[in-house]
């Protein structure tokens, strides 16, 4: 008698039991050198959720936090050469061979939101081949904006444009000349290596939104935030290798190029999310907060916008056009910054 009641229980846990999990057609490696809770990595979990469940299963994810597969600098290269299948790139920090996309970041003055920045990249992408030829060997699947830099320091507040002389900052390379003009000692190094920088004393400040106060705990190496305002542009973030591509099928494919506006949607949502809690946050952990005087504002801008051309004058030294990038990226802020419906849709058949 207890064999058959064991044996009923049994079947009537077996019964009540989950259905196992669909074992996926394809796992991907995906690959970023920020941490786990940092908000580009919460926009990417939040994304990876996405395609799994539009994909049904069929396609999952393997995600590499911290640096631990790839690097900031050598991003592009290491994603093209396949040590991730998608991954994280910043070629605003390429150490070579991303020269439009570079400069290009430095064409957006006077953009006015992270939707702007993306719509512009998109359209300049789509016009200009030299976007394409300098990410050869890989598939964007996002783009990213952010929000507007402002000057971090150590010790020495930044009151006026004055207060920059011979402050040794990290910059986005959009923003060298213009500091360089102010007497200031931009150097570019990726934003990863930036804390240990500042604690050791080896720059005094840094370029950076509000939102790293807290996500990359400046706030402990840092005390002062002015808000000079940058108008940075966007660039290709996030890419996958030709070689994991082409091992997909053509629906999953389409499902991927279709998730793009979903990846940037989490990304501006994540980014202005974190902006308020950096904000928030400095408030709270003595961080001086400065706003600067608008005529100073002004004058920078100016300056900015005079740099933008300097260096698309630059590009001929590479084979590239760079006047002609920056013109179409000013008639199209100038025009409301409107989606380009070129980017490749899709939908999982």
């Amino acid at each position: 008698m207890r064999k058959y009641i064991a044996l009923a229980l049994a079947v009537l846990l077996a019964a009540c039991a989950k259905a196992p999990a669909p074992v996926a057609e394809v796992t991907l490696t995906y690959a970023s050198p920020y941490p786990p809770g940092h908000p580009f990595s919460q926009a990417d979990s939040d994304w990876m959720k996405h395609v799994e469940q539009a994909s049904q299963g069929r396609i999952a994810f393997r995600p590499y936090w911290s640096g631990s597969l790839l690097s900031s600098d050598m991003s592009m290269v290491e994603i093209r050469h396949g040590l991730a299948d998608i991954g994280l790139i910043t070629p605003i920090y390429a150490r070579g061979g991303a020269h439009m996309l570079r400069a290009q970041s430095g064409f957006y003055g006077g953009v006015q939101s992270i939707g702007d920045q993306v719509a512009v990249y998109d359209c300049l992408a789509a016009k200009f081949p030299e976007f394409g030829q300098e990410l050869q060997g890989l598939h964007v699947l996002a783009v990213q904006g952010g929000n507007f830099p402002g000057v971090l320091t150590r010790s020495k507040p930044v009151r006026t444009l004055a207060d920059l002389k011979g402050l040794r900052l990290r910059a986005q390379s959009d923003a060298i000349d213009v500091l360089r003009d102010l007497g200031a000692d931009p150097v570019n190094m990726p934003m990863g290596e930036v804390y240990s920088a500042l604690a050791k004393g080896v720059i005094d400040g840094v370029v950076a939104p509000a939102d790293t106060i807290k996500s990359l705990h400046f706030a402990e190496v840092a005390h002062h935030f002015t808000s000079l305002r940058f108008s940075r542009g966007a660039y290709p973030a996030r890419a996958m290798s030709d070689a994991a591509w082409r091992r997909l099928p053509s629906d999953l494919q389409a499902l991927l190029l279709a998730s793009k506006p979903v990846w940037e949607a989490a990304l501006n949502r994540q980014l202005l999310k974190a902006e308020q809690a950096g904000i928030d946050f400095a408030r709270d952990h003595k961080v001086e907060m400065i706003a600067l005087p608008a005529s100073e504002q002004a004058r920078f801008d100016e300056l900015y916008n005079r740099y933008a051309l300097t260096q698309a004058r630059r590009l001929p030294a590479y084979g590239m056009q760079g006047e002609p990038v920056l013109a179409e990226a000013q008639r199209l802020i100038r025009a409301g910054a409107r989606p380009c419906a070129t980017q490749p849709t899709g939908v999982l058949k």
